[in-house]
């Protein structure tokens, strides 16, 4: 059994600031740095860094080999991914003072992915292999209907949310890692028992994940739901906490983790990410997290 996650990579430009810039004004940033990042690197890293034997696939731009660099270093399979003579993707991230964030991401390369690329990459899995999806890459209904014939098991992370996601068969996902924004994006219900509801009356064949921010986390398939509370710590950078969540609770469910567990271990990591700065930097190894959890018993 492999996990190939088909996504983005993008380097990250974030600038630290005492709030948001709001319409119309111009502050002064007090710090700029650049980090690796992108929803498909980051969740790569983090599957890789929990265990899971992790393929990545995507697109990198001219300025984007520390990025190739960064999948290796931590452990994911770079077989798959390409470098293009074009601008790379990246992003504009605005961190405030209390580590809350707001992004503008440019697609580049990570729009760049052709049909042929998506055969050449999926005649290398099979019937029970893993397929991690977000919605930064282009093709995304192509590569959806592909694997589903080919038996593969998809995630789907549908952020950022937008109407390209409605040309995708989602009828078709094994399991929806999503947040409350886009739970309301996609049931238009705000109320998490409410988005559960419609989400299983849409999909009554997936399972979800869905994250609360500060309210924690839950789990539903229609039959067992299964809530994990947060592990209170003080934001730094809540950047990559989502895609953290996404791959820690992932890697343990394909171990054979018990839900409960699954969501327990990602709470962890996820508290340990927003700690840090930056994306795919902040996310933990799992012994990290491991000792994280022993200290809490």
């Amino acid at each position: 059994m492999k996990v190939l996650n088909f996504g983005s990579l993008n380097v990250d430009y974030v600038y630290s600031l005492d709030h948001i810039v709001r319409g119309g004004e111009t502050i002064s940033s007090t710090k700029m740095e650049t980090f690796s990042g992108g929803k498909g690197l980051n969740q790569s890293i983090a599957l890789a860094k929990a265990g899971a034997p992790t393929y990545h696939a995507g697109l990198i731009g001219e300025e984007g080999d520390f990025l190739l660099e960064a999948c290796q270093e931590n452990g994911v399979d770079t077989t798959y991914i390409r470098k293009l003579p074009a601008k790379g993707g990246h992003t504009i991230i605005q961190v405030d003072a209390n580590g809350q964030n707001c992004i503008i991401l440019y697609g580049g390369t990570n729009q760049m992915i052709t049909k042929e690329f998506v055969d050449e990459v999926l005649g290398n899995f099979e019937a029970g292999d893993y397929l991690v999806l977000q919605n930064e890459i282009n093709e995304l209904p192509y590569i959806i209907d592909r694997a589903y014939e080919r038996g593969m098991k998809i995630v789907l992370n549908p952020s950022p949310f937008d109407d390209k996601l409605r040309a995708c068969d989602l009828t078709k996902i094994y399991l929806f890692m999503i947040n409350e924004i886009e739970g309301e994006q996609i049931t238009g219900f705000s109320d998490k028992d409410a988005i559960l509801k419609e989400l299983e009356k849409k999909f009554p064949h997936a399972a979800f994940v869905l994250t609360l921010g500060s309210d924690g986390a839950v789990y539903y398939d229609g039959k067992e739901k299964v809530f994990q509370d947060i592990f209170k710590v003080k934001a730094v950078d809540t950047t990559a906490a989502g895609d953290t969540f996404s791959g820690f609770f992932l890697a343990k469910l394909i171990e054979g983790a018990p839900v409960a567990e699954a969501l327990r271990t990602a709470a962890k990591a996820s508290s340990i990410a927003v700690s840090r700065p930056g994306a795919a930097p902040s996310i933990p190894t799992r012994e990290e997290v491991e000792q994280g959890l022993a200290k809490e018993i």
